[in-house]
């Protein structure tokens, strides 16, 4: 009886010791390398200035009707354009989701989004 009584505690004593801290910088360097290869960058973006590798788009500001025009979202000039109009688009800068944009899909604009 005192072998698994003695193995139980010597577990709850090896699961309160403390654990080696990670190494906070490799992750950060492996995906900024990563973001660089893919032609981004980090920035510090959101409510939460969170950090996110933002990729530019190479057609960014060309005139679109659909998102298969570009390659990111076609997207209204101006956030706020009403929903179901017909509206020429431009072709999103990068691929960053923050701020409010209003889609255009088969030359129409979709509801408006913000994302924060």
């Amino acid at each position: 009886m005192r072998l698994p009584i003695a193995t139980l505690a010597a577990f709850l004593i090896a699961a309160c010791s403390p654990m080696a801290a990670p190494d906070a910088t490799a992750p950060t360097q492996t995906a900024a390398e990563a973001c660089a290869a893919r032609g981004g960058a980090i920035w510090r973006v959101g409510r939460l200035q969170t950090e996110r590798c933002v990729v530019p788009f190479a057609d960014a500001n060309k005139p679109c009707r659909d998102g298969d025009d570009c390659m990111g979202d076609c997207r209204a000039p101006e956030a706020g354009a009403r929903e179901g109009t017909t509206v020429t688009g431009v072709c999103a800068p990068n691929d960053l989701p923050f701020g409010c944009n209003t889609r255009i899909e088969d030359g129409r604009a979709l509801p408006t989004l913000c994302v924060d």
